[in-house]
């Protein structure tokens, strides 16, 4: 019988160890990336662009799982949600792993995010027990600087795992990896939310929450416009590696261009805490929604134009480069804005807000990406109209008594 820990971890093992069930998230996406030609080749050969279905279907149940963690976390505890989420993780994993079909490979994924959006959604709320105001934020900076290189390395990962093994043998590390940080935080992280805080699960209180969320002009506002980022971004990360193999011949060193991508666009939210006071959070998000569709317009002229393959990626490059930075100057900004009206309903509000905007995003990005024809311009016309849409709206919010 394992005893549960009673002692508050030291912060630098309480940081790492909530980097690492976080990074679960990005290390099941991007690692995935460079064995997507191989798992086309074996589950859907006769519809290889439908392998980055992967992706997508991975996000959409951590969407949809990100809509009960919160509520089911606060009845039952953290620890409850975060070691349940990482069975359930687990079993999807398996699923995947042992699937012979695209169609069972994209159940197991779903059921994979399902099981991430637990440590995804518990983590915040294990912080905001132990932590407030300035000290909660200096937690969760430090957790998501260490959580940001995750995405730069997860691909070199899955690289040398199929080098060395093959596509399978990722999916047999997600579940090494998931197991590791179970068990760190099994021995090691008391709960957090005493059964005296603890609130009664009730369909008339969730649904009371997505009336509450959805009756304000500025947080629906909110959820659209990161929607359209988020769809931007995940067609980008799911149609990226069958861009550089297909469009570009430049497959066999994806990871280090993906590598040196993923660290700057990791400089992004350290960038907006720097400005966002002098600047304000509206002017920044209109500012990257703007230089994002101008570079898109760049982008769409270039694939017209005969510029040759070199110019071209260079541009392709820059513009992933900026679509993946805008992320860190925009969502935060958003999600504050969001929950401004909101802070009598904080928790189940994060979790409704999250789940809108994620499976939304997933439904757009799905079909987008799937018009992928051997170059970047149907994705980028798409990117286009999410990145107008999303600025359009940006438009109409306005903050509390304006």
């Amino acid at each position: 019988m394992i005893i549960a820990p009673t002692r508050r971890l030291q912060t630098p093992e309480f940081i790492a160890l909530l980097a690492m069930l976080m990074a679960t998230v990005a290390f099941s996406i991007d690692a995935m990336l460079p064995a997507l030609p191989d798992i086309a080749t074996a589950l859907t050969p006769d519809a290889p662009d439908r392998a980055q279905l992967i992706v997508t279907s991975f996000v959409l149940g951590m969407g949809l799982g990100t809509f009960f963690s919160g509520p089911l976390s606060d009845r039952f505890g953290r620890r409850a949600v975060m070691l349940g989420g990482a069975a359930l993780y687990i079993v999807g994993t398996l699923i995947a792993w042992r699937a012979q079909s695209l169609g069972v490979m994209l159940a197991g994924r779903v059921v994979m995010g399902l099981g991430a959006a637990g440590p995804r959604v518990a983590v915040v709320a294990l912080v905001r027990d132990l932590y407030s105001g300035a000290q909660m934020a200096r937690i969760m900076s430090f957790v998501f600087m260490i959580f940001a290189l995750f995405p730069a390395v997860a691909p070199a990962v899955g690289y040398g795992i199929i080098a060395i093994w093959d596509w399978r043998g990722i999916f047999l590390v997600f579940v090494g990896f998931s197991l590791v940080a179970s068990l760190w935080f099994l021995l090691r992280q008391p709960e957090t939310l005493p059964p005296e805080h603890r609130r009664p699960l009730s369909a008339r209180r969730i649904f009371g929450a997505v009336a509450e969320v959805l009756s304000h002009r500025t947080v629906v506002l909110s959820i659209l416009v990161q929607t359209c980022i988020m769809g931007m971004l995940f067609v980008t990360v799911s149609t990226i590696q069958p861009v550089f193999d297909r469009s570009y011949g430049r497959a066999e060193d994806f990871h280090l261009w993906f590598f040196a991508m993923a660290l700057i666009a990791s400089s992004g939210s350290f960038l907006n805490s720097r400005i966002v006071v002098r600047l304000g959070m509206r002017p920044i998000i209109r500012a990257a929604l703007l230089v994002s569709t101008g570079l898109t317009l760049v982008m769409i002229a270039a694939l017209l134009l005969p510029l040759g393959p070199v110019a071209e990626f260079a541009v392709y490059y820059l513009w992933v480069q900026v679509l993946f930075l805008q992320l860190g100057l925009t969502m935060g900004n958003l999600n504050a804005l969001a929950m401004e009206p909101l802070g009598h309903v904080a928790g189940l509000a994060a979790s409704v807000i999250t789940a809108l905007s994620t499976v939304g995003a997933a439904i757009i990005a799905a079909p987008i990406g799937l018009t992928f024809d051997g170059t970047p311009l149907p994705l980028a016309i798409g990117i286009l109209v999410l990145s107008l849409a999303a600025y359009l709206l940006t438009r109409g919010i306005q903050r509390p008594g304006e």
